[in-house]
């Protein structure tokens, strides 16, 4: 969407006027059909004068192209300058130009993340030169005119309020200030330069206009390089039903029209494959030329799947497959082909950091798709916001008259391919009654620790296998490290145990690196992503008394996001809130306790709890199993 395009000239002209802000709101307001709020009107005020500046000189030209606050089609990216032309050779050229008022930035350990303050405080934000580079990334990848008509992307960012620039251009970020120079306060003649070494004429042919009319659908150079990163990678592998779901999902996406939208759910439990089936039916849409993304609420999932395919933590042409249920409060009805929306349980209500935009995600991204596949499993709504139910998902399908189709995953991959294990913790934890009433540790590492120290170690000794064993816990402890990494989280005093959460440092990629073993994760790390040993410490929380399985959310930490608004839905409706708070617990240590492939590693905080499993366990011989038939790692310490 273009909300204000005109000539350098005419722009020039606008801004000694003292109109420009009043103009680009207006058409925000009627075009976007959203309110600007003070801040960003500042900023135009602010930043519109520092780029007519740049652009006072003949060496750019006065027919020039100018867009500003240029909304990518079918996205909600904006970008927030750019000027169009031609170089010597007639080559059509845009610069893409981010603008931010920063002047206070601090580095971090974060991927293309610095941090810097709003008035709100202090944040982690995007690198304006990851950011304008990924704009470009966008339109080569996804907009047939600017990839079939050799239209030349030329990305910076230009802080004109910072005239610190050591962190800024710190090496840490120098793969991304390679692909968009930053410029800064300083920096004025450079930044004129840079523009004017591509823009020689003017834009002759309406650039700007063609992009927003360009056709949206991945290169083949994009989709080849998804697909050629799926070939031979184990991650990947699909076998029986999970080849099923994906022909059928195929099918289903490639039949959808505007007129004719549809939804398939797929119901699968921990193991079955659904991611797997997620990332290999991306790869194939894409290669059939159609608009798709990867969808998840929890960002873990997201960036973890995406370092596996690339084979890097680095950012990368293929981010912008990935989006956030969130994205989609202001996309335009139909504007993707496909929505895959993994780990949709998961899905909430509203949007944002406040929870204060759009009205229903599952609502959105049926009304932005021809086709949304939903991969379901109930029993993973971790959290009072959670809203993925298939009743939800059918009522907004009827709807928008879409058909619903239904499919389940039911081969069991994780667990040592038992869905015996599930039953039985599905039993153990009393979640609902299953046969499955003792657990045969014969194909399934379960092992119960009397010690945190030594489940500790264990999972580091497993980690040197495959860097594939990790600590998880219930959110029982506040996360004071976040502020100062010195501080033990989770400690223990009667066995002088003490470890920190996630530090951060990886951000949701924490599981990847070797180093994090050291560290403890929770749900929001670590659903929707398996590893192959997992270790969990069940937390007060959780207890048994008398074989009752009790929840108390009070006892969760103060600081837990899960949980938020229990103490008001109580006063309003006790008996529902408890039995939802209940059904949050139980989901979670569920959740957490099958993250582990071959295996999962417990230690209880209390004693009777500890014992009640050991009791299920131990029963094993009642069963006519010996315990000499059980492999040395799952007999109980």
């Amino acid at each position: 969407m273009i909300v204000y395009k005109k000539s350098k000239g005419e722009f020039l002209t606008d801004i000694e006027d003292f109109i420009i802000e009043d103009i680009v709101r207006e058409n925000v307001h009627t075009k976007l059909h959203r309110k600007v709020g003070d801040s960003e009107y500042r900023s135009w005020q602010n930043s519109l004068l520092y780029m007519a500046n740049i652009l006072r000189s003949d060496k750019i030209p006065s027919d020039a192209g100018i867009a500003i606050e240029y909304n990518i089609p079918r996205t909600g990216n904006r970008i927030d300058f750019i000027v169009s032309g031609q170089d010597l050779a007639g080559t059509e050229h845009a610069v893409l130009v981010e603008l931010k008022q920063w002047d206070n930035i601090q580095i971090t350990t974060k991927d293309a993340m610095v941090r810097t303050r709003f008035k709100q405080g202090v944040s982690d934000e995007l690198h304006p030169s990851y950011q304008a580079w990924s704009y470009s990334a966008l339109l080569y990848g996804f907009n047939e005119t600017v990839y079939t008509e050799n239209i030349q992307l030329k990305p910076c960012a230009y802080l004109h309020n910072c005239k610190d620039i050591s962190v800024i251009t710190h090496p840490f970020y120098s793969e991304y200030i390679a692909k968009a120079p930053v410029f800064c306060k300083d920096d004025k003649i450079e930044l004129r330069e840079f523009i004017a070494s591509f823009i020689k004429h003017g834009d002759k042919r309406d650039l700007i206009l063609r992009i927003e009319n360009g056709r949206i659908r991945p290169s083949k150079a994009l989709a080849d390089n998804i697909n050629s990163m799926l070939k031979g990678n184990s991650e990947f592998v699909m076998i029986d039903a999970q080849k099923m779901v994906q022909e059928e999902a195929l099918a289903i996406a490639t039949g959808s029209r505007a007129s004719a939208k549809n939804v398939l759910i797929v119901h699968g439990g921990p193991g079955t494959g659904k991611s797997v089936v997620a990332i290999n039916l991306l790869a194939k849409l894409s290669k059939k030329g159609l608009f798709a993304s990867y969808v998840t609420r929890n960002s873990a999932p997201r960036v973890v799947y995406e370092s596996k395919l690339t084979g890097s933590m680095k950012k990368s042409e293929i981010s912008n497959f990935f989006k956030g249920s969130g994205a989609f409060t202001d996309t335009k009805t139909n504007a993707y082909d496909v929505l895959i929306v993994d780990e949709a349980h998961r899905l909430n209500e509203k949007s944002g950091m406040f929870k204060n935009m759009g009205e229903n995600q599952i609502k959105e991204i049926i009304n932005s798709s021809k086709c949304a596949v939903f991969f379901l499993d109930e029993d993973q709504k971790v959290t009072m916001h959670d809203i993925g139910t298939d009743d939800e998902i059918r009522k907004w399908a009827n709807f928008y008259n879409a058909e619903v189709t239904t499919m389940e995953l039911t081969s069991q991959f994780r667990c040592g391919g038992s869905d015996g294990y599930l039953a039985w913790l599905d039993n153990t934890l009393q979640i609902r009654d299953t046969a499955n009433t003792v657990l045969d540790n014969r194909d399934y590492d379960f092992r119960i620790f009397d010690d945190p120290n030594n489940l500790r170690d264990v999972i580091y000794e497993k980690n040197k296998e495959r860097n594939k064993a990790r600590l998880l816990a219930g959110i029982c402890w506040k996360w004071l490290s976040k502020k100062d990494p010195s501080i033990m989280d989770i400690t223990i005093p009667e066995h002088d145990f003490a470890m920190r959460w996630n530090l951060g440092t990886d951000g949701m990629l924490w599981i990847m690196n070797p180093e994090s073993v050291s560290e403890v994760g929770c749900i929001h790390t670590s659903q929707g992503l398996e590893v192959d040993y997992v270790g969990v410490i069940i937390g007060p929380d959780l207890i048994v008394r008398d074989g009752v399985v009790i929840t108390d959310a009070f006892k969760r930490a103060s600081d837990d996001t899960a949980t938020y608004g229990k103490k008001q839905m109580f006063k309003e409706n006790p008996v529902k809130t408890k039995k939802l708070l209940d059904q949050i617990i139980k989901n979670t240590y569920r959740t957490l306790m099958s993250r582990g492939m071959k295996g999962c590693y417990i230690y209880c905080v209390d004693k009777e709890t500890q014992q009640y499993f050991k009791q299920l366990l131990t029963s094993i011989s009642l069963a006519g199993i010996k315990p000499s038939d059980l492999t040395a790692s799952a007999i109980l310490e």
